[in-house]
């Protein structure tokens, strides 16, 4: 209840505003809520916010499964982690408008372009978190597994994946964030749908209804995907950790 009464508080105080402004620059939330359900009707809104959602989850899940081994792979040996660390450093220092030029440029104004530019942007934070993850395995627990003669898949199930979900959770939830905003980089400047590529085009046009539909819009579906899947998930990887009381 207290982020309800938070938000209709924020509401309101928009509202107030925006009435004593009488400005073009600032509607208020029912020019707002307007053009949400005129883009709703039109199917406008639908369409691009699932080409955005699409791009979100492909190159969310390409950074997360490749950032993920790689990063485990560098916390478990120090040869490859010496090796590679000047790598992951350059990646985490390279501007993501960087590479999304190059990749446009180098493969081309597409999908594969698009999704690809949003994972490497993506893929060093995961490698960082899940190296120190690898690095926090506890030993005694690898003797365990060899003692009892566990396969290498029965070994990474239960003794690897269990001690890295925390891990993996911090490095989704801050990923998650991270990449939806590249997304609408990416198509601002070389998609013709999604939202990023609407906000574009409402920008030139000095739309600020349609900026704040659109921008309200995918925020709510962000705050959605987080409270039913991702914070779920999260409790779940972690209650093992828990001792009963």
């Amino acid at each position: 209840m207290p982020r309800v009464y938070s938000l209709a508080a924020l509401v309101a105080v928009w509202a107030v505003v925006a009435a004593l402004l009488q400005s073009r620059l600032l509607p208020g939330p029912l020019t707002v809520g307007t053009t949400i359900l005129a883009d709703l009707r039109s199917g406008e809104l639908p369409f691009h916010m699932a080409c955005t959602l699409g791009r979100v989850v492909s190159s969310f899940a390409i950074a997360m499964l490749l950032g993920s081994i790689a990063g485990y792979a560098m916390g478990r040996s120090r040869a490859l982690d010496r090796y590679a660390d000047p790598w992951l450093i350059v990646l985490i220092n390279m501007p993501a408008l960087v590479t999304i030029i190059f990749a446009y440029i180098w493969i081309g104004l597409n999908e594969t372009a698009a999704i690809l530019a949003v994972a490497v942007n993506k893929l060093p934070n995961v490698m960082v978190v899940m190296r120190e993850g690898a690095r926090a395995l506890d030993p005694e627990l690898d003797e365990m597994a060899r003692a009892f003669k566990f396969t290498g898949l029965s070994r990474i199930r239960h003794v690897v994946i269990p001690q890295l979900a925390p891990y993996l959770s911090a490095s989704s939830r801050s990923g998650l964030s991270i990449v939806w905003k590249i997304v609408l980089v990416v198509e601002l400047i070389g998609r013709p749908n999604g939202v990023g590529f609407v906000l574009g085009s409402a920008f030139s046009l000095f739309d600020i209804a349609q900026i704040l539909s659109y921008a309200i819009s995918f925020i709510v579906l962000m705050l959605v995907i987080e409270s039913l899947l991702v914070q779920p998930l999260e409790r779940r990887a972690i209650r093992w950790r828990r001792r009963p009381a």
